[in-house]
């Protein structure tokens, strides 16, 4: 009984994470075909609702919560996206440096 108890927990968690995803999913597409905001405003709520369904992702398919078991997980998840941020800036900076010294702005 216990097996089913947890398979129906897990179950549970995906579809709850599931519905939630599609529903974040279906009101970024609402900003963008709305047209009832204005551009950088519509980028913010986009990238706000990005950073929601990347914590529903976290939570409800990777189970990454705040228990002691799942530290470790969450510790290496931080990491990796350190690293992936040190790369995708310093390659941004090295490109705008080259573009500054090759004098591209006609």
């Amino acid at each position: 009984m216990d097996r089913l108890e947890a398979y129906l927990r897990d179950l549970r968690s995906y579809l709850i994470g599931f519905a939630l995803a599609i529903a974040l999913t279906a009101a970024a597409f609402w900003v963008v075909l709305s047209g009832a905001l204005a551009a950088g405003t519509k980028l913010t709520v986009i990238g706000i609702l990005g950073l929601v369904q990347l914590l529903v992702h976290l939570r409800f398919f990777l189970h990454i919560d705040h228990s002691r078991q799942k530290r470790e997980d969450l510790d290496l998840i931080l990491f990796t996206s350190l690293v992936v941020l040190i790369i995708v800036l310093g390659t941004a900076w090295i490109l705008g440096n080259l573009y500054e010294r090759m004098d591209m702005s006609m």
